[in-house]
């Protein structure tokens, strides 16, 4: 029975890897990363780390989001999804660091606005 149970893992795994390849391929598009960490069978809980490009990424929030709610619609034995970009700081947001833009800098702790508009 043992080795049943092993096989269902590996068959779950390889849907979370198909799932993600599938619905997200512009994370490898753009430069970025996305890996299981950890899938508890028991619990229903996988663990997803974005990396790459994905660190620091704007959009990554958006993508954590769609990755979550999309995943436990479609591959019924998970009920909870875990992403982040392991640029949080640990405050367990999973969002991402802030997204740094041309014209900004933080090492001189004045306010910088960025780009001028072209108009």
């Amino acid at each position: 029975m043992s080795t049943d149970t092993q096989d269902d893992g590996d068959d779950l795994e390889e849907r979370v890897s198909n799932f993600l390849r599938r619905n997200f391929p512009q994370i490898q598009m753009h430069g970025g990363s996305a890996a299981i960490q950890n899938i508890d069978r028991e619990t229903g809980e996988v663990h997803i780390q974005l990396g790459g490009a994905c660190s620091g990424c704007g959009i990554s929030p958006m993508t954590i989001q769609a990755i979550k709610s999309r995943m436990v619609k479609e591959i019924p034995e998970i009920e909870q999804v875990h992403a982040d970009t392991g640029m949080d700081g640990g405050g367990g947001h999973g969002g991402g660091m802030s997204p740094s833009f041309p014209g900004e800098t933080s090492d001189d702790g004045e306010d910088d606005e960025g780009p001028q508009a072209p108009f």
